[in-house]
């Protein structure tokens, strides 16, 4: 099956960017420090109004409507409940499973974070912070968290596969996005040590994870792995012997990375882009095992009328208000060939997941936020910018 698939970002794992209403009244930048800020009785009821109202059933019928297939569900590592003071979401992924199975989606489940974090990103769950691989049993509490979502999920009809980690960072990665520099953490004692994954705690923790998991799937599931933004350093592990037919391989690409990389900000540079990177890159992992990219979108500094230096926004300091005035007949032809460049390259693989479904912004009414509704992909399909059908 090839995957034309969609995140439901921001639903069971926040992101403020995403939704900043759901910070307000606080300092927190990511869901770690929320429920610090807030009474007990404020965050649960505005967590649990969060989840009842952000994704219900009535948008697993829309994704399907749209053409989507399939729907990437990242989820905290707290889905339990089991780690105070965050409240746990099983109760909200077993309703999701009975939804997509009720219009013919399938899932890809997703764990997102992990305790101290993979990669000290904000969706990393704390800013500023990555010692979750130096930390051995909060390893094996990841390890034994997939095992029991295997076992809870894995002969369901909607499953498509599991992914063990999202976007764990290796080098380069960290320090080409300076993290503790772009997410500068709260806790500088908490966040002492904190460096990227080694390559080889990845393979082995992918051996250990895939152990527990592929033992507890049905026939046609598949657990996926990320590349830790090296996308071409996994051919020697993916062919081993035990993982033929059963994995696949997940690489998040956007454009605003590439700017980061010197892809010139015009649309002939992403066009460039786009066909001598992504296409050829995936085309030839392809090869030898099948590929989805798992992140992407249509955003970029062109459309939004400045250098977003690597897609940083109004969070991250950077003021907007004063950026060239795009007008919507070009951004809609921007936006148009990009994603028709960007979907013939996941062509050459097996498919792809965009971030995001819906976000909760008004770029309207506030200047700093023009530009960002791009990555709302039911927005998107609405004004025209990305194929009505996918």
């Amino acid at each position: 099956m090839f995957i034309k698939g969609v995140n439901l970002g921001n639903w069971l794992v926040l992101e403020k960017w995403m939704s900043p209403a759901l910070f307000d009244g606080t300092m927190a930048e990511d869901e770690y420090y929320l429920p610090t800020q807030l009474s007990r009785d404020a965050y649960e009821a505005r967590i649990k109004i969060h989840r009842s109202e952000y994704i219900s059933e009535r948008d697993f019928a829309t994704i399907a409507r749209i053409g989507f297939n399939t729907v990437r569900i990242p989820i905290p590592y707290f889905i339990y409940g089991d780690r105070p003071p965050f409240i746990g979401c099983l109760e909200e992924l077993d309703k999701a499973f009975s939804w997509a199975e009720k219009y013919g989606l399938k899932i890809l489940v997703d764990l997102h974070t992990a305790p101290l974090s993979q990669n000290g990103f904000d969706n990393g769950g704390i800013c500023g912070v990555c010692k979750w691989s130096q930390t051995p049993e909060e390893v094996d509490f990841v390890v034994e968290l997939l095992g029991k979502l295997a076992k809870r999920y894995g002969h369901r009809e909607g499953l498509w596969g599991i992914q063990p980690i999202n976007e764990p960072i290796t080098d380069p990665m960290w320090s080409e996005m300076d993290v503790p520099g772009r997410y500068p953490p709260v806790d500088p004692e908490l966040a002492a040590g904190s460096a990227p994954n080694t390559m080889e705690f990845l393979r082995e923790f992918y051996n250990r994870a895939y152990d527990v998991i592929k033992p507890e799937l049905g026939e046609g599931k598949y657990v996926v792995f990320h590349d830790g933004f090296r996308l071409k350093d996994w051919k020697e592990f993916l062919t081993q012997e035990k993982f033929a037919g059963n994995v696949v391989l997940d690489t998040h690409q956007y454009l605003m990375i590439a700017e980061a990389y010197g892809c010139e900000q015009t649309l002939e540079g992403y066009v460039e882009y786009i066909r001598e990177h992504y296409a050829k890159d995936i085309a030839e992992i392809q090869e030898y095992v099948p590929v989805v990219c798992g992140e992407w979108c249509i955003f970029n500094s062109l459309a939004v009328g400045m250098d977003t230096k690597g897609g940083q926004s109004s969070l991250n300091g950077v003021d907007f208000k004063d950026a060239a005035t795009v007008s919507e007949e070009d951004k809609k032809a921007i936006y148009n060939k990009i994603s028709e460049e960007q979907l013939k390259a996941w062509e050459k693989g097996s498919g792809y997941f965009y971030w995001t479904y819906k976000m909760l912004l008004d770029p309207t009414n506030e200047a700093n936020w023009r530009g960002w509704d791009c990555w709302d992909v039911a927005k998107s399909i609405d004004l025209g910018w990305f194929p009505p059908t996918v």
